[in-house]
């Protein structure tokens, strides 16, 4: 009996991918609706090791999913429902196109809606993967929260947005979970830590929007992805707030009650209601008990046995505690020059209290002649009235103040002082080669000095003099050393005359000889110091890292030369920073000089006028 000819790719990579063709014909569905179906649930084209097996032997590049994705996809009840929604359509354009309007009407009022409460619980069973692949949802919410009434993103949509990032916030003020706040470019990088889950994410500044002219970006396929976070960030708030035995949904302003049909007239006054909001204290659970704060770490033996670790984690714990109560018992007064949104967020954050100037912003709980305020955060070079009682200082000192853990001295920060370099926080401690910028350094090791400083000429003549103490202190170490030597070897040659006188008559001549020779072969001999030349070392190790190299197994070698790419790569990333660093010291130096040239010359001048 002939057995039957097995099918060309039936097996393999042949069967476990799919072409998106396929996939539309296998599901029934329109490309927007797959697309849609594929962003909610979390199905991404696929890479394959061998493309033309995967294509089944087709050219070119073609989109590729898994086939146990798709045929996943065929029992998911939501396709049905956008064959619902795809027959109302077709309802409503009929109605439309007979001028029946009254059923039309009737047909938009009875819109089914969409429910993937399901999916959210599908594709994160615990709390905890929820809050690990929050980073995205929280960016897309912020940045669809500062969006206007767009064409293809829906009012509702933002407006949600806007109250769930809101919402968010004050949850991130409650635990006093932020750790980490960085300023750049593209706007407020923030990072907070929930259930032992690190969250990072970016809230854009507050500029007017520029409408597109051209379809750069496809803010269908956003919105989309906006409609699934909106419905998970509501259940994480929803978590998070019971967990902190607080009302949910919070009493917030006016414009951001989910019942409010309150329009704001444009975006100032909805950046000011949403400020005025961070700045409200949450109600509570009635009859609820207060949140226990975290014990102490317990001390249990680690599996290396490594208490250097414990430690570190102990001092962490430490650090942490006192960092959520940085701001405790302070009272922050903030100019209106000053962006207002991200500073009330984080002294709140800290256990500060914050106002502003009540008649050009609402929300504000204290007038700026409040003798108790102890900082005003400004951003202009002087100010006419100033009090006594408090500080005015530049809005970055509580930036860097977070980011250092304590309280910095503001003379660095002082109104209309030139401020120190914004340090990032975000660095990677794993990573071993990584730039660290000469203030860094600085701030970690208060005795480091930058290899650029010219010591004056004082600085020289007081090192010259130092160095010439210690070499003469050496000398006089080296002296009593070789006398002490010296007295050794006279006390030796005095003892050993006597012993031989002793035994002279008994020994033979031959003996006399071999015990001669013997004390020559045990005195000891003042030793040749070997040089040791560092290019040849260097070669010699190159050798043996070569000859280590061609030890790596086979299986292992491309990892291995992956890993010494990145390397490299690194390496030239910091030589290019350092570099862009020198050039820019060495052209500071110019200016300054330039400056100090013409002081000098105008003070000549001046002289001989």
């Amino acid at each position: 009996m002939v057995s039957k000819k097995k099918k060309k790719y039936s097996s393999g990579e042949g069967a476990q991918f799919m072409t998106r063709k396929a996939a539309l014909k296998k599901l029934q569905l329109s490309l927007k609706d797959f697309r849609r179906i594929c962003i909610l649930k979390g199905i991404y084209p696929r890479e394959p090791r061998n493309r033309k097996r995967a294509q089944k032997g087709a050219g070119g590049i073609k989109t590729l999913y898994h086939t146990k994705d798709i045929k996943f996809l065929l029992h998911e009840p939501i396709i049905w429902k956008l064959r619902d929604l795809k027959v109302y359509q077709q309802k409503i354009r009929r109605a439309r196109a007979t001028r029946e309007f009254g059923r039309m009407r009737k047909y938009l009022r009875d819109y089914p809606s969409i429910n993937i409460d399901h999916i959210v619980k599908e594709r994160y069973p615990t709390f905890v993967d929820a809050l690990r692949d929050l980073d995205d949802c929280l960016t897309l919410c912020f940045l669809f929260s500062t969006f206007p009434s767009l064409k293809k993103v829906p009012r509702n949509q933002s407006m949600l947005c806007r109250r769930l990032t809101v919402e968010f916030m004050h949850a991130v003020i409650a635990a006093k979970a932020l750790r980490k706040v960085f300023v750049s470019i593209k706007g407020y990088y923030y990072q907070a830590e929930f259930e032992g889950q690190t969250i990072t994410w970016i809230v854009p500044h507050h500029f007017s929007f520029q409408p597109q002219n051209k379809d750069e970006v496809d803010f269908k396929i956003m919105s989309t992805f906006v409609e699934f976070y909106t419905m998970m960030l509501g259940f994480v708030n929803y978590k998070l707030f019971h967990s902190m035995n607080l009302v949910y949904p919070p009493q917030l302003t006016a414009g951001f009650s989910p019942d409010s049909e309150k329009d704001l007239i444009d975006e100032h006054a909805y950046v000011a209601e949403r400020i005025a909001a961070l700045n409200i204290s949450l109600a509570k659970v009635a009859g609820a008990n207060e949140v226990e704060e975290l014990p102490e770490i317990d001390i249990f033996q680690s599996e290396d046995g490594d208490p250097q670790k414990l430690e570190e984690a102990k001092q962490e714990a430490e650090k942490v505690k006192k960092l959520k109560t940085m701001f405790k018992g302070l009272k922050f007064f903030i100019n209106r020059e000053v962006p207002r949104e991200p500073l009330v967020f984080i002294i709140r954050c800290f256990g500060g209290e914050v106002s502003w100037d009540r008649d050009h912003f609402v929300g504000a709980t204290f007038d700026e002649s409040d003798e108790s305020i102890a900082y005003q955060i400004v951003d202009r070079p002087s100010m006419d009235k100033q009090y006594l009682s408090r500080y005015y200082v530049q809005p970055q000192w509580v930036f860097d103040s977070i980011n250092a853990r304590t309280l910095l001295p503001i003379n660095k920060y002082l109104m209309g002082a030139v401020l120190p370099p914004h340090l990032s926080p975000f660095v990677d401690k794993i990573k071993d080669q990584v730039y660290i910028p000469p203030e860094e350094r600085a701030l970690k090791d208060p005795d480091f000095k930058p290899l650029d400083d010219e010591p004056s000429g004082s600085d020289i003549e007081e090192a010259s003099d130092e160095d010439a103490d210690e070499k003469n202190e050496q000398e006089s170490e080296e002296d009593g050393d070789t006398a002490l030597a010296r007295q050794y070897q006279q006390e030796i040659a005095e003892d050993s005359p006597s012993d031989d006188e002793d035994g002279e008559d008994n020994l033979d001549p031959e003996k006399k000889k071999l015990a001669k020779e013997k004390k020559k072969s045990m005195a000891v001999v003042s030793g040749v110091p070997y040089k040791e030349n560092p290019y040849q070392k260097q070669i010699e190790d190159k050798q043996a890292f070569r000859l280590r190299e061609k030890l790596v197994r086979k299986k292992h070698r491309n990892l291995y030369k992956s890993m010494k790419a990145g390397q490299e790569k690194r390496k030239k990333e910091i030589w290019l920073l350092r570099k862009k660093r020198r050039l820019h010291d060495e052209k500071v130096k110019e200016e300054k000089k330039a400056e100090k040239r013409k002081q000098k010359m105008q003070a000549f001048e001046a002289a001989t006028a």
